[in-house]
Parts: structure tokens; sequence; C-alpha cells
């Protein structure tokens, strides 16, 4: 059987075919989003998998449902597997605010289910790191996730020859809108143009404009000027103050197409142009308050990274790392007689976190030997005796025989 469309199975180094998933990638640029996260003082949350349907569609609208992965649960409640995190991370920051001190830094990996159709960077599932700051009004707050978001692709090798983060505002296009005449009931529908700029026919995309009273050209001309608003030039400082500057700059080609951004918003991109965005978020002040239904009302920001385009990124660069499987000690059983006398010793290694291999049945010694290569191991350890054993080096082959009890002391202080 094979798995469903738009769906991926990820296996361990080495691939069986070289469009396989890695889950030794995915664990490495998971490893490197959390430890960057945590240096940035976030903390980890989750929540489930299967939320209320009504959590998406207050946020969203019902033309969201189209999108979606849902149905009738046996409890007949109308739910849905999630398409993002936001929703839920304000469900529960809601609930449980005065539980927490303000600001709230917080971050999740969750995976994330769209029904839609495949594309190159867009499956039906992805893996994302979300990152937020509840309950922090200021900018500052802005330019820490901007710089959180730059620290995590640097983290993975990348530099600022490989991507950039092109820094927009709703507002900014708020009062444009508004002061050409625009009415409010367009509102959506104009951020939905200006989001499709750039991958829209400019014919269609002045059709749209011109039925609510504006021109391709006269927004075209807003884009160039690029004048940036007090809030961006203030983003802009503090991120240049950390060193970060060659990595931002104005473009109000970005408007991020979901209806509840309220202020700066920000999408990172391959310089070479040869894939979607990397990440993308921005401020979302009133979420809160919606989704609590005008019960709790905090100002919000954040921001989405996905693993797909991210892992063809990385691939495109050549900035895997060696993934292969290491093992620290291969213990070898050439006399069946020692066998409990090693398994005692492998637990030992084990407890004291040193990763340990050994042949579960009668294996001859050569094979055994092949084994240990197989699996990179560094040490080889043999029992000769029930109180002596032989310790080899694989690189250098150099050997030292000491007590068994020994044994897990000395290698330790060699790892």
């Amino acid at each position: 059987m094979k798995g469903l469309p738009g769906f991926r199975d990820f296996y361990p180094e080495p691939l069986p075919t070289a469009d396989s998933w890695s889950l030794d990638l995915r664990q490495y640029i998971f490893k490197t989003w959390r430890s960057t996260a945590e240096r940035y003082g976030f903390r980890e949350y989750d929540g489930p998998p299967i939320e209320d349907l009504e959590l998406y569609t207050k946020k969203s609208g019902e033309e969201i449902v189209g999108q979606l992965y849902n149905f009738s649960d046996k409890g007949d409640r109308k739910v849905s597997l999630r398409p993002e995190m936001t929703p839920t991370l304000a469900r529960m920051a809601a609930s449980h605010t005065r539980n927490y001190k303000k600001p709230i830094k917080w971050f999740s990996i969750p995976q994330l289910f769209r029904y839609e159709r495949q594309q190159k960077g867009r499956l039906r599932e992805h893996f994302q790191l979300n990152a937020d700051i509840i309950g922090e009004e200021h900018l500052s707050a802005d330019a820490e996730l901007i710089s959180l978001l730059i620290d995590t692709l640097r983290n993975l090798k990348l530099t600022k020859e490989d991507f950039f983060v092109r820094l927009s505002s709703r507002q900014a296009w708020q009062d444009f809108f508004e002061k050409n005449g625009g009415e409010q009931n367009n509102a959506y529908a104009f951020y939905q143009v200006i989001d499709k700029l750039e991958r829209e026919d400019p014919k269609v995309s002045n059709d749209k404009l011109t039925k609510m009273g504006f021109s391709y050209d006269q927004v075209n001309e807003f884009i160039l000027k690029g004048q940036p608003t007090e809030e961006l030039s203030a983003i802009i400082e503090n991120i240049e103050a950390r060193g970060l500057g060659d990595f931002i700059e104005i473009d109000y080609r970005i408007i991020r197409g979901l209806a509840y951004y309220t202020g700066p918003v920000y999408e990172a991109f391959d310089k070479r142009g040869k894939f979607r965005a990397i990440a993308g978020g921005g401020r979302y002040d009133h979420l809160v308050n919606l989704i609590s239904g005008g019960r709790t009302s905090l100002p919000a920001l954040g921001f989405g990274m996905g693993d797909v385009v991210l892992t063809e990124l990385l691939k495109d660069r050549n900035l895997i790392p060696e993934l292969s499987q290491t093992i620290n000690v291969f213990v070898q059983i050439t006399d069946e007689s020692m066998r409990n006398t090693s398994l005692g010793l492998i637990q030992q290694l084990r407890q004291a976190g040193i990763t340990t291999e050994y042949p579960l049945l009668k294996t001859k010694p050569d094979k055994q030997f092949k084994r240990a290569f197989e699996l990179n191991a560094k040490w080889l350890i043999t029992i000769e005796s029930d109180n002596q054993a032989t310790i080899k080096n694989l690189e250098s082959r150099k050997e030292k025989i000491c007590p068994i009890d020994d044994v897990t002391e000395i290698v330790k202080s060699k790892l």
C-alpha cells in the first residue's frame, strides 16, 4: 500500500531513495529550531492536533473549510485537523492569561494539515516552527521575533547571500486604502490582490483593483517608493543595533493574505528566487479578543517557518550535515559463554549515556567487526574473561586491556 498523496514517510539515514524524506534531517532542523528559540528565552508549548472547527472559521471565515481536513466526530462535534497553530495559541492564552506574566514568549513545533492542491514546496502536511510573543505592544517585540527568525536560519548555516527578510506594514496599506477612498467592505479583497501581485498577471490584478476604485500603477507607485513608516524605521533600527541589518529591507509587496494581521508583517525569502517564502509572520493584536469572544484582549505577534521549503533550500545550498548513524561503542561477543557478562556491561554503558550496540544473536567475529564499522562505532569492546576486557579504538587500532569494572569510566573519559 502507498501513503496518501501529500503526506510523507520519514526514514532514518541512509535513505532508501534520493527523494525520500530524512528523519535525521528533520531532527537536525527541529534541534536547531528548539535551541535557537530557547536561547532567546522562549518556552515550548503544544496543543491538540484536532480542534473545534469553529476555532478556524471564527478566525478565517467559512471559506477556509474547503482547505481543511474536517469531519464530525463520534460525539457529532464538528472538528478539524489543525491547519495552523496560532488559533490554538490564542485559545490557550485567553484561557489562562492571568496565570502567566507578560510578555509571554512561547514556541511550538506542530505538524499541520491542509487539504489543498499540492505544489512545489507545499504539501498537505508539514511541520512548522511557531514563535509568538503575547502581551507586548512595543515594537521591540516585533524586532525580537524578526531577529529570532534571522538567527534560526543563520544557525542552519544560511548567510546573507542566501536569504533576506522583506518587511512591510498592514497599517501602512490600511492608511493607503482609506486615503485613496477605499470602501471598508472591500478591504480584505484589496489585501488579497496585493498579496498576489507577484504571482498574478498584472492585467488580472489591475482589473480587480479597478473594480475597487484603484489602479495597478497607483499601487505600484506606493510599493516602489518604499517609504518606511515610523514603526518600520524603529524595528529596523533595533535590528541594525544587533548587527543584523544586512538581512532586512522594506518591501510593501509583502502584505500577508490572512485577514487577522494588524501591523508590521514580514516574510523571509531565498535570495536566488528559486523557492516559496521560507517563513512569514506579523502582528495580530485582535486575534485573542476574537477567539475569546471579547472576554480577553491581548496584543500578540508571531511567525511560522515550515520544514518543506527549508529542507529544499538547505539541499540546494549543500548545507545538509553528515547524518549517518554514529555509535560510541560496539560490544563484540566472540565467546557465547560471555554473553550474560557482556549484557551487564552493555547496560552499564547505556545507563552512563554511552550509545552502545551489540549482536543480538550468535555471529561470527568478522561479521561483528564489519557491523561495528558500518555503524561508525568509535570503540570496539570485547570481554575476554569474567573480569577483563579489551578496548579497541577503531580509528587508531590501538588496544587497551583493563578490568571490566573500569570500562565504562575509561570510555566516558575518552568521549
